[in-house]
């Protein structure tokens, strides 16, 4: 390949053709350093089962990181990339919250939770209803 020329996997990852795969490696990056602060804080800074709440919220962005990255790279499914985002945000953030505070700021991470679950089975109405290549 000239040197001129990139790879489809280079030009996937530059920022400005995938901003969902680089909001997904900002969640993923974000995940990382809250799970190692969930890992290390003193169980002080938690309430309750806290610790565990602040777990799960960990999981819940890392796996949703990485569904944009990849829906990202591809470039299919742009509006439900967005539903991802917000929801993956509106969900983990109130979680975090109520595990070190010990207050419920509303119906926040339900709102993001059913935002979620919508995004997730339009992608799958979006990979039905795909054309399937015809075998050669």
């Amino acid at each position: 390949m000239p040197a001129f020329q990139t790879s489809h996997a280079a030009r996937a990852l530059r920022p400005g053709p995938a901003p969902w795969a680089a909001l997904g490696a900002i969640l993923a990056c974000l995940g990382v350093i809250f799970g190692a602060l969930v890992a290390h804080l003193p169980d002080r800074m938690f309430v309750g089962a806290g610790r565990a709440m602040a777990q799960s919220a960990v999981a819940m962005q890392m796996w949703h990181a990485l569904a944009l990255l990849v829906l990202g790279i591809s470039g299919r499914a742009p509006r439900l990339c967005a539903g991802l985002a917000v929801g993956t945000v509106l969900f983990c953030a109130p979680v975090y919250y109520t595990a070190l505070t010990g207050h419920h700021p509303g119906p926040i991470a339900p709102t993001g939770g059913v935002l979620l679950i919508a995004s997730w089975a339009a992608l799958a109405v979006v990979f039905l209803r795909a054309k399937r290549p015809e075998p050669s």
